[in-house]
């Protein structure tokens, strides 16, 4: 039996790092594949809301009515627009051209004048984005209960005030949502990276015929896989760290973790992602099938069922079960965690524990898929 020789190990993985940096489809996919998504995942998704378009007519005249509509303008989260009918207002919203409007009535002083508490107006929100027409209600609410205790203490009345709540966001402060999607973000193109890499590196030795003087030459099964892995594990931590510096220096999302724990969890959902794409590329022996099932078999799963962007807790019962055999749910857990918390390591040991079961399962499947003899 061939024992693992250092030597031949150190002249394969040469071997395999030239052919990296001499074919520019690796080139494209290590280096500029992952400054590319990091950008385009960076501004291109933002589950905050923007600020609001909203419509105003105001038809009642005096200075209440001129007060409040003012009050609606100077709202910084809402892009208030002046109508001066009804129809006009009702065709926008249509066109989605306004969220929601606002309709002074005429007797808006009368009503006043009777009663203080309910509001004598007439708000419509679009109803075809159920959230952002919960924000149009939420909004113009908060600018009339606001309106409301000035007028009152203008006129020197008493006013019953509710609770006012103080609220603090621990970890992401600003409330921001591209602070915990960028870095769920990279776990993503983590996944598309390392799948994609692997999953032609067989597969191109297969379509070359160059996979049969490997075989004939004294090589051990473990010494071919691990000149598989070794470059591209090198590979895909030095996208990895890239991805990590464009999002802390150029999208400026705070990250609070150390190198070591990122380190660790990254290497060891790097391994496995490897693990899948080579898996898929021994199986196949064919780069175009191989790269289709890497997609379909590693990137739609990160992104679909990984709690990246869609709450894994508000999926059916059978998907969450799902997602629990998925590394991406692991490495967005920890990363999210490192970049807006810190390394609290109680925290990210399951995940790093089950990353490390995925990067041997997944390699020890490669390893039973690799044989040492044609077929």
């Amino acid at each position: 039996m061939k024992h693992l020789s250092l030597r031949r190990l150190k002249a394969l993985c040469w071997k395999e790092t030239l052919q990296i940096f001499r074919d520019p489809s690796s080139n494209l996919i290590a280096f500029v594949l992952p400054l590319v998504l990091i950008f385009v995942f960076g501004y291109g998704i933002n589950l905050d809301t923007p600020r609001l378009r909203i419509g105003l007519l105001n038809e009642a005249t005096g200075t209440e009515s001129d007060g409040f509509a003012k009050a609606l303008q100077g709202t910084p989260s809402m892009d208030i627009r002046r109508y001066e009918d009804r129809k006009t207002m009702e065709v926008d919203i249509t066109n989605s051209k306004i969220r929601g409007f606002v309709i002074i009535p005429e007797d808006f002083s009368r009503r006043m004048k009777q009663s203080s508490d309910t509001a004598p107006l007439q708000v419509v929100a679009d109803g075809s984005e159920p959230n952002t027409a919960q924000f149009v209600s939420a909004h113009i609410n908060g600018v009339w209960q606001i309106w409301m205790m000035q007028r009152a203490e203008d006129r020197g009345e008493e006013m019953k005030r509710e609770i006012s709540l103080e609220p603090r966001y621990w970890y992401n402060p600003s409330a921001e949502s591209r602070n915990f999607l960028i870095p769920g973000s990279i776990t993503v193109i983590m996944t598309v990276i390392g799948a994609l890499l692997t999953s032609l590196v067989v597969a191109r030795e297969w379509e070359r015929g160059t996979m049969e003087a490997l075989l004939a030459s004294p090589i051990t099964r473990a010494e071919l896989l691990l000149s598989k892995i070794i470059p591209y594990y090198v590979l895909g931590m030095v996208s990895l760290a890239m991805c990590v510096l464009a999002t802390r220096f150029l999208l400026h999302v705070p990250f609070r973790g150390g190198p070591v724990a990122l380190f660790i969890t990254g290497s060891f959902f790097l391994l496995s992602v490897l693990g899948i794409g080579l898996a898929i590329s021994t199986g196949t022996k064919n780069q175009f099938n191989a790269a289709q099932a890497a997609l379909n078999a590693a990137f739609l799963p990160a992104m679909m069922l990984s709690g990246f962007i869609y709450e894994i807790s508000s999926m059916p019962a059978f998907l969450r079960g799902v997602t629990h055999l998925i590394p991406a749910r692991y490495f967005v857990s920890a990363i999210q965690t490192i970049f807006q918390v810190g390394t609290p390591w109680k925290v990210l040991l399951p995940d790093i524990l089950f990353l490390m079961a995925s990067a041997a399962f997944f390699l020890g499947l490669t390893a039973r898929l690799t044989k040492r003899r044609m077929e």
